[in-house]
């Protein structure tokens, strides 16, 4: 990768963006991934990109005894959508983890539905 470039996309959570979760373990966790990929993305970067999503819930089956209910802030985050967000082959080669060479390196996308944004 370091002679040829490349792309790194790591899955965090938006549990690593915010309290509030009854998991702080794996928040800070998520914390530490985010963190690492802003690290990463300095020292590897541009020729390697290093990227985050960071989605909300997402429906799958193991969750469903954790999905938010109406009204909690939000919808959970459906499979596709996150793995659209992701950007691969399937998705036609879009950032942050597609073949196309974008100068994006060291973010995460944050994929939650408006979840984190701050009520003004």
């Amino acid at each position: 990768m370091s002679e040829h470039g490349g792309s790194v996309l790591a899955v965090a959570s938006v549990g690593g963006l915010r309290s509030g979760s009854p998991v702080g373990a794996y928040s800070a966790s998520k914390a530490a991934l985010i963190h690492l990929v802003r690290q990463l993305g300095t020292e590897l970067g541009p020729t390697v990109r290093v990227n985050a999503i960071a989605p909300a819930v997402v429906k799958t089956r193991v969750r469903q005894g954790a999905l938010p209910r109406q009204g909690e802030g939000g919808r959970c985050c459906l499979p596709d959508e996150s793995a659209g967000a992701a950007g691969g082959h399937r998705q036609g080669g879009r950032f942050p983890a597609g073949r196309r060479r974008l100068l994006v390196t060291g973010e995460t996308l944050v994929v939650d539905g408006g979840v984190t944004v701050p009520d003004s």
